[in-house]
């Protein structure tokens, strides 16, 4: 009998524990839960911490559906979209979510983040072709990528918003030209580099050319002003010259005759030369003198010839 009782004490215990076990359920930080009565959502709970509900779920009684309430992340990959050009571009893009209204989710999708982010991806793919398609071929490589992103999360709110979903953040990871597309920008941009140098070449030929005519210019210029500097200094020069051959004539006339005369022979005698001067040419006056002084004129009608050789 004391053992019957023991065993019954045992069961009496077992089924407390397990009354007990079935009862309570513990929400961490990272989720929150549903408690489902009959298929009915009876409770949310959003706060960490251990709550109490109807046992043996399996009969039917309170079910809980944990759900994240932490940042989620599905991606887009690969989306082929057309802009505005007729172009195209292959894009990657993710979207950050977080589910905000527990019982609408439950509602939507049954609580199934498979089945919500299908939906999600299926209206962000729409989105990013809408918004690509409303810009030309630079946009999406330009600053108002920031922009696009922003306009494809306005776009997409309001859907999640009806599967109690939040849009924390959509990013466009990749955007790349098509191989085809890729080809002809490639062509194009080399195109332009090319039209660009020749532009440049050509506007370095222009100056130049510019500064080789100022430099011809110029040096006409300086050798203008260079020969009538020079002509003026060489006049300047003769008319001195002739300032200072005057006064040494006008101070001794017969010494500046002397002179001419001894330069007129140093330059009309040289080697094997032969002259024929009547005796009496004004040319001989200073033959005939041995102190410098000018000899008589010869005897008029008495022509003489006078030859000079080496030593003459």
């Amino acid at each position: 009998m004391n053992s019957n009782r023991i065993f019954a004490i045992a069961a009496a215990l077992i089924a407390v524990a397990l009354l007990i076990y079935g009862s309570i359920f513990v929400v961490n930080p990272r989720e929150q839960a549903l408690v489902i009565r009959f298929g009915q959502i009876t409770s949310v709970k959003q706060e960490p911490g251990i709550y109490f509900k109807l046992p043996f779920s399996f009969a039917g009684a309170d079910e809980v559906q944990y759900l994240s309430r932490q940042d989620l992340r599905f991606d887009l990959d690969d989306i082929r979209v057309q802009v505005s050009g007729g172009k195209f571009y292959d894009v990657d893009a993710f979207v950050i979510y977080q589910i905000t209204d527990p019982t609408r989710f439950r509602e939507a999708v049954s609580g199934d983040r498979t089945i919500a982010e299908s939906q999600l991806r299926t209206r962000l793919d729409s989105s990013l072709r809408r918004v690509y398609g409303l810009r030309d071929f630079q946009a999406a490589l330009s600053t108002e990528r920031g922009s696009m992103m922003k306009e494809v999360g306005d776009q997409l709110r309001p859907d999640a918003e009806s599967l109690g979903v939040d849009i924390v953040d959509v990013r466009i990871l990749r955007t790349d030209l098509t191989p085809q597309v890729s080809e002809q920008t490639y062509a194009r941009m080399k195109a332009e580099r090319l039209a660009q140098a020749e532009a440049t070449r050509a506007r370095g030929r222009e100056k130049a050319e510019s500064r080789k005519a100022v430099a011809d210019r110029q040096v006409v210029e300086i050798r203008s002003e260079a020969n009538k500097e020079s002509e003026i200094l060489r006049g300047e020069g003769d008319a001195e010259r002739n300032r200072v051959l005057g006064e040494a004539y006008g101070k001794d006339p017969s010494f500046f005759d002397f002179y001419r005369s001894m330069q007129a022979y140093q330059g009309a005698f040289s080697a094997n030369s032969t002259m024929v001067l009547s005796p009496n040419s004004e040319f001989f006056d200073y033959f005939g003198s041995s102190d410098g002084a000018a000899a008589a004129p010869a005897t008029a009608g008495k022509p003489a010839a006078a030859k000079a050789g080496a030593g003459n």
